[in-house]
């Protein structure tokens, strides 16, 4: 973490309500990955929104949850995105109960995952 605390992630910048989600997700996903799903929306303000979803079946633990939710919030600050609402969701179990809750090496795959999600989006390849 840099340290620089919540300004770069206010509440202007999250989809927090149910209808905004909901919006996002009719649309069709437009980039996968192994773990991963992005929807993405063409908006009307002067910036990019997050929306994480790390549902409790594929991430049992709530470190591991935590976790996942913390690395894309801060790719997603570090990221130079056009004027979207993005939705990025976990579409595949990570670990399980039974294993440890986070390692170096998962955090350096989902960090990747969650790079190449982002990565066509800064390219300006995104579908309204």
């Amino acid at each position: 973490m840099t340290g620089e605390g919540p300004q770069n992630y206010a509440r202007d910048k999250r989809i927090v309500k149910t209808d905004e989600f909901s919006s996002v997700f009719r649309l069709r996903p437009v980039q996968r990955t192994a773990h991963f799903v992005l929807y993405t929306r063409s908006n009307e303000l002067a910036h990019a929104r997050l929306g994480v979803v790390v549902a409790k079946r594929f991430a049992p633990r709530a470190v591991t949850r935590n976790t996942i939710k913390r690395i894309t919030r801060e790719l997603f600050r570090q990221s130079m995105l056009p004027p979207v609402d993005c939705i990025v969701r976990l579409s595949k179990p990570v670990n399980a109960k039974s294993g440890p809750a986070i390692t170096a090496a998962l955090k350096t795959a989902l960090r990747l995952e969650v790079v190449r999600l982002f990565q066509p989006l800064r390219q300006g390849g995104t579908q309204p």
